[in-house]
């Protein structure tokens, strides 16, 4: 595990608390932003009416990024084979990978003026580090 990885933890989750305080389940944000970048991806979610899919593949990206700020059991290695299967359903890898970018950029939206440099440098080490580790499995 990075130096980076283990100081970005704590601004990790004190900014995911913030982000849950301030607007409860960020699900429908994080999918308007990646919809509006990606509105080719928006019909492989037409039987979502519920948002539980989407729901649920949040919680799991959320649970990778707490997996590989703390003991990086398996985040890397799930990220890589779910590149894999995305691929296979229509998801180009590089909007795949552009997933962790569009969920940072959907939290700091939420939180406008408390996010802080130190999120921004915290967030930015988990997504280049985690990028490049999922890369190397690949």
């Amino acid at each position: 595990m990075t130096q980076a990885c283990t100081a970005a933890s704590d601004p990790i989750v004190a900014s995911l608390e913030l982000v849950v305080d301030k607007c409860g389940d960020p699900t429908e944000l994080v999918y308007k932003r990646l919809f509006a970048q990606h509105p080719d991806m928006k019909p492989l979610f037409l039987l979502d009416k519920d948002n539980s899919v989407k729901g649920n593949m949040l919680s799991q990206v959320l649970e990778c990024f707490m997996d590989f700020t703390g003991k990086q059991h398996y985040a890397a290695n799930l990220i890589a084979c779910e590149r894999v299967n995305h691929e296979m359903i229509g998801v180009p890898p590089e909007v795949f990978t552009t997933f962790f970018t569009t969920v940072v950029d959907t939290f700091k939206d939420i939180l406008q003026d408390d996010w802080t440099p130190v999120y921004d440098a915290a967030w930015s080490d988990l997504v280049n580090d985690l990028t490049v580790s999922v890369d190397e499995k690949s």
